[in-house]
C-alpha cells in the first residue's frame, strides 16, 4: 500500500541545544518568583508578621530583666549584661536562619504544592537558594525589633559591634540556612509527621554551641565536637568581642571554613533527596 505522499510527516520535537543547556542554568527571574510568592504570604495576613517577631522580642525581654536582677545582685559579673543579651539576640538569628528556610519549605508541603513546582520550570537548586534568601529576610523581621527594643529598656545597643555583628549574624544565618535545608530534606523523606524536626533539630546544637557559657565549661570531650560548629566559633568571639573589645579573627576564619562544609552538605542532602523523592513518586503522596 503507497503512502500519501500528500501529508508531510510531523518531524520530532527536539528542544536546541541552547535551550536546553539555559533550562539547566541558574535563573535569578525564577529565584526572585520565588521569593516573591513567599512575600506574599508574609503579607496574606498580620498574625504572620507579629509572630516573627513575638518570640525574639519575648526572650530578650525575660533575658533582660535576669540580667538586672544578675548586675544589681553581684558586682562580679558586670559584664554579663551585655554578653546575655547579644548571646539571645544571636541564638535567635541561628533559629531563625534555620526555621526560615525550613517553615517556608513546609508551607509548599501544606499546600501540597510540590508536584506543581516540579512540573514549572524551576530547578530544585534555584528553590533552595529562594529559601534561603526568604529565611533572611524573616531573620531581620523577626530579630531587629527585639535588637532596637533592647536599647531603650537596658541602655544595650548590639548595633555597636559595627562589622563584628555583621560577620557573626552572617555566620550564624549560613549555618541555620543550612541546617535548614538538612531538616526540610528529612521532612521530605519521612513526610509531615516529621515536621517537629523544623523546630526541635536546630536544639540538637544548642547546649554544645556555647550559647550562655564557653565552650570550655563542657567536658573536653564534648568540647572537639562543639569546635566542629560554626556556631560555637561565633558565640566565642562575641564574648570576646564584648569582654576585650577585640575581633579574634581565628574564630571568624574558622566559623567561615565550617560553614562553607555545612552549606555543602546541606545543598547535597536537599538537593539528593528531592532527586530521589520525585524518582519515587513521593512529591503525590506528602502526608502525616
Amino acid at each position: 500500500m503507497n503512502e500519501d505522499k500528500s501529508i508531510p510527516r510531523i518531524p520530532r520535537l527536539a528542544a536546541p541545544k541552547a535551550e536546553q543547556r539555559a533550562d539547566r542554568s541558574f535563573s535569578l527571574i525564577r529565584v526572585a518568583a520565588m521569593i516573591r510568592r513567599y512575600l506574599y504570604l508574609l503579607q496574606s495576613g498580620w498574625i504572620r508578621i507579629i509572630e516573627l517577631a513575638y518570640w525574639p522580642i519575648m526572650q530578650m525581654i525575660l533575658w533582660g530583666f535576669m540580667t538586672e536582677f544578675l548586675l544589681n545582685s553581684s558586682s562580679g559579673i558586670l559584664r554579663a549584661g551585655g554578653v546575655l543579651i547579644a548571646a539571645v539576640l544571636l541564638w535567635d538569628v541561628l533559629f531563625r536562619g534555620n526555621i526560615g528556610v525550613a517553615v517556608s519549605f513546609l508551607e509548599e508541603m501544606w499546600s501540597r504544592n510540590l508536584a506543581q513546582l516540579c512540573a514549572s520550570p524551576l530547578r530544585t537548586h534555584e528553590w533552595a537558594a529562594a529559601l534561603i534568601i526568604i529565611s533572611l529576610l524573616r531573620t531581620l523581621i523577626g530579630v531587629l525589633p527585639a535588637a532596637l527594643l533592647a536599647i531603650p529598656l537596658y541602655q544595650f545597643s548590639i548595633f555597636e559591634m559595627g562589622f563584628t555583628l555583621l560577620a557573626f549574624f552572617s555566620n550564624l544565618l549560613i549555618f541555620g540556612a543550612a541546617v535548614g535545608l538538612s531538616v526540610s530534606a528529612l521532612v521530605l523523606r519521612y513526610g509531615l509527621g516529621a515536621e517537629s524536626l523544623a523546630w526541635v533539630g536546630i536544639f540538637l546544637i544548642a547546649p554544645i554551641s556555647g550559647i550562655y557559657y564557653p565552650i570550655s565549661t563542657l567536658p573536653d570531650w564534648l568540647q572537639f565536637l562543639a569546635y566542629a560548629l560554626p556556631s560555637s566559633h561565633v558565640f566565642e568571639g562575641m564574648r570576646i568581642a564584648l569582654a576585650e573589645s577585640r575581633f579574634d579573627l581565628g574564630h571568624f576564619y574558622n566559623a567561615l571554613m565550617l560553614n562553607a562544609v555545612f552549606l555543602a552538605a546541606g545543598f547535597f542532602i536537599f538537593l539528593g533527596t528531592f532527586r530521589i523523592a520525585r524518582r519515587q513518586g513521593l512529591l503525590l503522596q506528602i502526608g502525616e
